[in-house]
């Protein structure tokens, strides 16, 4: 098996989202992506990056003073190699979080990863794309993360919610599309519905904006 993936960037910042916010984190951002959401913010992975294999990849990573990793995308999962990598990055003690789109099989990944996996809301035009199937292999170290656009949304997930049980075996996070999901609003909708869900704004583009590899 090839050991080497493509590499859009690897960098040094604090945790923007999940239930490691604000933790100095290496994010290892893998190239490529099979889904096109209308809200996607990293477009700039959808191609390009530089092959590199596992063994340099560990070394940059290497090269900061903490213990956390997000392998992201893109979508990590479309490589390959992307479950050997995090294997190798837990066997060196670090721990690692997993940010996928849902839409393909992560019953294969490492169950010492923490999986940050969406289910795509309707306004993300993916919606068709949700692998329910991967509901069964999540875990109390697991997240799922509904990106909320509108009312239709929140509404949309709150039915996931319902259905699939999912409070019961592990966190949710909603999340408000920047500049057309106003976070005021969506917080005073799951205080007003009780919701047993985790409200998170992306602290990175509060610290840095849209700055690439922050």
């Amino acid at each position: 098996m090839d050991q080497s993936l493509r590499i859009t960037e690897i960098f040094y910042s604090l945790q923007g989202e999940a239930n490691t916010v604000g933790l100095p984190t290496v994010f290892i951002r893998l190239t490529g992506c099979p889904l096109r959401c209308s809200y996607c913010d990293t477009a700039y992975a959808f191609s390009g990056g530089e092959k590199l294999g596992i063994d340099e990849i560990l070394r940059q990573v290497g090269l900061y003073n903490t213990r956390y990793v997000t392998v992201t995308g893109g979508e990590p999962l479309a490589q390959p190699a992307c479950n050997p990598l995090m294997v190798r990055l837990l066997d060196a003690g670090y721990h690692v979080s997993l940010e996928t789109s849902g839409a393909l099989d992560v019953s294969t990944v490492d169950s010492r990863v923490s999986k940050v996996m969406d289910l795509k809301t309707p306004s993300s035009g993916e919606m068709a794309r949700n692998r329910y199937e991967n509901i069964q292999y999540l875990t109390v170290r697991d997240q799922v993360k509904f990106v909320i656009a509108n009312n239709a949304d929140y509404q949309w997930a709150k039915q996931q919610l319902e259905q699939y049980h999912l409070p019961e075996f592990c966190e949710i996070l909603f999340s408000p599309v920047m500049d057309v999901m106003s976070p005021t609003e969506l917080a005073e909708w799951i205080l007003a519905d009780q919701l047993l869900v985790r409200f998170q704004i992306q602290l990175h583009k509060f610290l840095w904006n849209d700055a690439r590899g922050k």
